[in-house]
Formats: structure tokens, sequence, C-alpha cells
């Protein structure tokens, strides 16, 4: 299969940096992108698709979320992150894997249609959830969440251990490499001290990738430090972490020491500006961790603290909320933040072959509607893009070449079925 995008307004990258192509010509031949360029390609192609008034650009790369606390949106507003947790985790506590995978399917129904071609994802019952990547045409790093243990927990027979390592095991580059397993742990606060310590020991000797939050919140940091008399970077980094690829959710609370070892580590920090705002956790140093060259990428977090999965959002707030706090206005540039929510997430899932329009690279594109009233005139189409763009521009998702969102209709998922599959998970879990 084969389509011809013409016509298009295109954002592709030449020489690492984005580059503005207008009324031009995209091919994708199967999964990959085969053509880029103002001039019609002499290749014929199976389909022809008009693109006149939209732009293409690159799919979005959400770093960070638990997808099925769409689950719990709305609950805990206007409280501080451990409160909002103790009203968290009893709900969760009742959570079925149908229920997970119930809400795993509505988050991909919201993340299409608003241009998210891959994430991250940090919850349960990935086992079951994993068969919403295969049905769905989507590209996700799942994790099972290390959490909790005692000291006289039996290592070798803690379930959280035995179900992350047979759902790695099982699925890691299921689905022609749209899912990757990846290994994961809560935070430094949630889990027993020697239980992490084999977990890092394990995990690092396995090899792959892990997912963690870190520093999110002045206690957690602070009550680390009271702990084990170091911050919790400090203590991933003793404790035996950050041997292998390593994505960190938040890191609001790093101090430059933290950031050094996050920097030689090569630790890859998830910027998740609007849960940060809502649950009132501060500012992340983001800027700095920019001038150490550390990789940053964008995420949403779980609908339950942001509270939507709006990628078009947070490249909004990131480029204007650090501009503000630190009275610079071009601290955080629009190419900076677009360069967060695509080529950095996807180095930071290990998925280089996309991330950008390229020649030779998969076909992960959106196509962004240039028509609307807030989107002219187009003088500036990075500053368009994350300072004018809403998700409902969104006008088509494409992953691996095959188109999966259109016109406000979903081509590889049932709608219907996936809104009543919701509604019953709400009314167990809310009777």
């Amino acid at each position: 299969m084969s389509i011809l995008f013409k016509n298009a307004d295109i954002l592709s990258v030449k020489d690492g940096r984005f580059e503005y192509l207008q009324c031009a010509y995209l091919g994708v031949e199967g999964k990959v992108i085969d053509y880029i360029g103002t001039e019609a390609p002499v290749k014929e192609y199976s389909e022809v698709k008009e693109m006149s008034g939209k732009m293409l650009i690159p799919g979005l790369v959400n770093s960070h979320g638990h997808t099925a606390m769409n689950l719990l949106r709305g609950l805990g507003s206007s409280l501080d992150l451990q409160q909002w947790l103790a009203i968290m985790w009893p709900i969760e506590d009742r959570m079925r894997d149908e229920d997970c995978a119930n809400g795993m399917n509505m988050a991909i129904l919201e993340m299409l249609a608003s241009g998210t071609t891959s994430f991250c994802d940090m919850y349960m019952s990935p086992g079951h959830t994993q068969a919403c990547i295969g049905e769905s045409g989507m590209k996700a790093n799942l994790t099972r969440v290390m959490m909790g243990g005692f000291k006289d927990t039996d290592y070798r027979l803690f379930s959280n251990r035995l179900e992350a390592l047979e759902f790695v095991r099982q699925y890691d580059n299921a689905y022609d490499g749209r899912l990757r397993a990846d290994w994961s742990m809560h935070a430094e606060y949630t889990i027993d001290a020697e239980v992490a310590r084999k977990w890092a020991e394990e995990t690092t000797g396995l090899g792959g990738r892990f997912h963690v939050h870190i520093s999110e919140t002045r206690k957690e940091h602070e009550d680390c430090i009271k702990r084990y008399g170091m911050t919790p970077a400090a203590w991933m980094e003793e404790t035996g972490f950050f041997k292998i690829p390593t994505y960190a959710a938040h890191c609001v609370w790093c101090t430059e020491e933290d950031l050094q070892i996050l920097s030689s580590h090569q630790v890859s920090v998830v910027h998740n500006p609007s849960s940060n705002m809502k649950l009132g956790s501060g500012f992340a140093p983001i800027p700095r961790m920019l001038e150490l060259g550390i990789n940053v990428a964008l995420g949403t977090d779980g609908a339950a603290s942001n509270n939507n999965l709006n990628m078009f959002e947070e490249m909004h707030l990131a480029a204007i909320i650090h501009n503000g706090y630190v009275n610079d206005p071009v601290a955080m540039k629009a190419e900076t933040v677009l360069k967060m929510a695509t080529i950095n997430g996807a180095a930071l899932q290990q998925r280089l072959d996309t991330g950008s329009l390229e020649v030779g690279k998969k076909a992960d594109i959106v196509a962004v509607n240039l028509d609307a009233p807030h989107m002219k005139p187009n003088l500036d189409p990075l500053a368009l893009l994350v300072y004018s763009a809403q998700a409902s521009d969104v006008t088509m998702t494409m992953v691996d070449g095959r188109i999966l969102y259109e016109g406000g209709e979903y081509l590889t998922l049932d709608k219907e079925r996936i809104i009543r599959e919701f509604e019953d998970s709400l009314r167990y879990l809310y009777r």
C-alpha cells in the first residue's frame, strides 16, 4: 500500500533542524516515508490524498502517563499530591484487568484524535492492556509498575516482580515492534528499600529501559533526604539504577547536583507541566536541564491530574511557564518545545526510526488544519503549532503508514463499544 499526500505544508527535518515546505508532497510506501519534496514525485502511488490547507507534522509522543486513570478523571481536584493519592489509591485497588483495558482504550481514542502516535504508560495489568495497542495500531512503551513490599517480603515470589518479568518476556517488541515492554518503579517513597535494591540489580542485569518518578514534590524530595540522607536522584544512583536507559518523570525539585547525576547517566526527563501546575508541585528546572544536554521529553501524566491527554496543551504550557518563571522570553523556544514532543520523546522510547518527517523514517504523521480562524496568518509555523494550535485542529493521525484516525472517524477501533465498556467500568468502580 502506498499513499501520496499532495499540496500539503510539511514540517520536515533537514540537518537536524525543522524545515518548512509549502505546497509540497510526501510519499509513503508501506510503513515508511519514501519521498518529501516541493516537486511531484515521478513514482506513482496507489492512493493520492489532497492536503491543501493542512500541515503535516511528526506524530506527537506522550512520554509519561497512566492511561487508565481517565477512569478517575475529576477526582481529587484542588488537592496536593499526597492528599490526591489518598483519594486515588482506594479506587485503583478496586480496578480489575478489564477496567484497565477499558480505560486505556478510551485514552487511545483521546490521544489519536489529538495527534499522539506513541505513548509511555506506567500502570497495572499491562498483560491485558497490551491488546489495546495491538487493536488500535498505536505505538506504546508499557510497564508493569513496581511498588510496595516490606522488610520480610520474599523477593522471589513478590507478585509485582513476577508480573513485570512475565510481561517483558512475553510482549517486548510485540506487534511488529509497536509495543515496547519496559521496566518501572513508581518512586523511591512507594517501595521497600531492599526490594528496590534487588529490583535495580535484576533489571539492570536484564537490560532494556526503565521508567520512574523522581522528585515530583518538595515533600517527596525532602522526606527522602530525611530517610536516607540523600535526594531521590542520588538514592536512585546509589541503589543501583541508571545503568540502563532511564526516563524519569517530573524531576521538579531536583537540585543542581541531581541534574549532574541525571546528565552523567544520560537519564531522560519527562516534563509534565499541566500536572505539575494543577497539583501545585512547582516548576521543574527545564531550561537548566536543556543547558546540560539532558534529553527532555514531554508528557501529560494521567488524566486524573491533568485532566486531559492533550499534547498541544502541554507544548503551550511548557513554552510559556518557564519563560515567565525565569523572566526570559526565549528560555523555551517553540522549536525546543516541539522537539520535546516529538524527536526527544522518540529517542526516550528508543524509537530512532520515528519522531521526525524524513525519508526512510516510519510514517508516523499527523495532519493539522490550517483553515481555522485561530490558525491564520501562518507567519511562523513553529510558533503557530506551539502557541495557537488546538487538539481539535488534528484531522488525521497515521502510524506506520496506516491511517488510524481521520475526519473524526476511528478506522481501527469501535468507538461506541469502547465508550460502552468504559461506562461499564465506571458503574463498577463507583457503585
